[in-house]
């Protein structure tokens, strides 16, 4: 029951989420106090002549500024607002233009990436919760290898019963003629003619698929899940459209015993 709550806590809103929540929080917490503290600090008095009126100091805290003449309850509960409000916008910022957690929802990238049992071909107890990078590909071109975050085209709700985000290696650059060939009873990827050294798949992770030849597009991307036996990809539902790649996956950050960066 508590890892079935704990797993469905981090579907809602992700570990990595509550993390920067709590990190950009305390950040924007402890500058609101310095700063208020900073100006509020003892300072030697000027001093005044009898009868005049004694110079009031004002605090360069805007939330304090905007709050002075309310009770200091109330002008606790705003401040705490501004801050969490503060905090939430900071994670929704990069989440939108930096980096991206994702869940691994399924078996097509075991052993690379696990999801969680009981679902069929899963391996762990928790499923792996990963980062995509944002940025990356707006500084530079995809490259053969990389684990992506992409969207994927409608093909693909018809040919797999699923659509939206997927998350799979690239293996076809635009351009580029891909061969699935079958050698001794599993299925080999060729580029251009050339066999795709591919040491993250297991024997047992084949299939004996092929052969089968596929024209790249340009500004298109061929998609394949490591576990090739239980992976709907580009063999199915064809080429990703540059446009629709989100990211690249650059770090796994849950379970603990699976952090790693890559």
């Amino acid at each position: 029951m508590l890892r079935l709550f704990r797993d469905g806590l981090h579907d809602i809103f992700g570990l990595y989420e509550l993390l920067f929540i709590g990190l950009a929080a305390a950040a924007a917490w402890f500058g609101l106090r310095g700063s208020s503290a900073a100006t509020t600090a003892p300072a030697r008095e000027p001093v005044s002549l009898p009868g005049e009126a004694r110079p009031q100091r004002r605090s360069r805290n805007p939330v304090d500024r905007l709050t002075q003449g309310l009770p200091h309850g109330l002008r606790i509960t705003v401040d705490w607002i501004v801050t969490i409000a503060g905090a939430i916008a900071i994670v929704l910022a990069i989440k939108a233009f930096i980096v991206n957690p994702y869940r691994i929802p399924s078996s097509s990238m075991e052993t690379t990436l696990h999801c969680a049992r009981p679902a069929q071909g899963c391996e762990a107890g928790f499923s792996d919760r990963v980062l995509a990078n944002r940025l990356i590909y707006r500084f530079r071109e995809p490259e053969r290898g990389e684990i992506v975050v992409f969207e994927t085209p409608p093909a693909a709700q018809a040919r797999c019963g699923a659509g939206g985000t997927f998350v799979k290696r690239l293996i076809g650059l635009p351009g580029e003629r891909l061969e699935l060939r079958s050698e001794a009873g599993l299925s080999y990827v060729y580029v251009n003619g050339k066999k795709v050294d591919e040491p993250y798949i297991g024997r047992n992770r084949r299939d004996a698929r092929g052969p089968e030849t596929f024209q790249i597009p340009r500004g298109q991307y061929f998609m394949m899940g490591d576990n090739r036996s239980q992976s709907c990809d580009s063999r199915e539902w064809g080429t990703v459209p540059r446009a629709n790649l989100i990211g690249k996956v650059f770090a796994t950050y849950w379970p603990p015993n699976r952090i790693s960066v890559r």
